[in-house]
This record gives structure tokens, sequence and C-alpha cells, in this order.
């Protein structure tokens, strides 16, 4: 992939120049949150939660870094554990579930964490794990 980004005002040309950065890679961002009860949520408390997820989504793709945009997990699963063992619920025994996530492109994986910093997840106490795709 090739990122480009116009520069609106260059020194040498004196007008505007498109920057060009090959070489960009793809990096899954994993969305875990804390167990919550969006039930209880109004709907304006939740119209609140789904704006920040679009427009964070939103500049990312305006960027051309947006890759792949996962679909929303479910909080119900199991797991299998080594041994055989199995828990109902997606992580439940940790209080956390992982809850989505995307696939971005970076030029490194620096970079792609400054992607994920601006995450609405990390506004309620989850995280953002942030991996290269090989």
């Amino acid at each position: 992939m090739v990122d480009k980004k116009v520069v609106p005002w260059c020194p040498i040309s004196g007008g505007p120049v498109l920057i060009i950065k090959k070489n960009m890679k793809d990096f899954v961002l994993l969305f875990r949150q804390p167990d919550h009860d969006y039930s209880k949520a109004s709907p304006n408390e939740m119209q609140a939660v789904v704006r920040k997820w679009q427009d964070w989504m939103g500049g990312i793709a305006a960027q051309g870094r947006l890759a792949v945009n996962g679909p929303r997990l479910s909080p119900e699963g199991m797991v299998l554990r080594a041994g055989g063992g199995v828990w109902d619920g997606a992580f439940s025994e940790t209080g956390v579930t992982l809850g989505s996530f995307i696939v971005v492109k970076a030029g490194s994986l620096e970079e792609a964490v400054e992607v994920a910093r601006g995450c609405p997840v990390l506004d309620i106490g989850g995280s953002v794990e942030v991996r290269p795709v090989i």
C-alpha cells in the first residue's frame, strides 16, 4: 500500500505537495473491554458512544489506513483451554472481553500504536492490543 499525504505548503515549490509513503504494513488492533451492561445506558448515552467510534474510525478511513473493519463480537461464547477445560463466556473469568478488531495500515508498530491511541475503548478502561499481521 502507498500512503499519500498532501502538505499544504512546501518551501521549495511554494505550493502544495503530495508526499507518498511506501511500504505500509498491516496491523491488527484488538479491542478488549471490561464487562459492561449497555442495556442500562440511555439512548443519548448510546448515541454518544456510537458517535465516538464512528468519528475515530472515520478518521482512520479518511487517512486511507483502514484495511479491514472487523465485526463486533458478542460477549457470549466459550473458551476451550489446554487439557479440555471449557469456560462459558469469552474470557469472562477475567472480566474483559474481546469486543472487536480492525486492521490498519502503518509504516511501523510504533505508528500503529499512535493510530490506536484515540480508540474510544480506552475511555471505558479497555485496552487495544496492536500486533503486526504476518
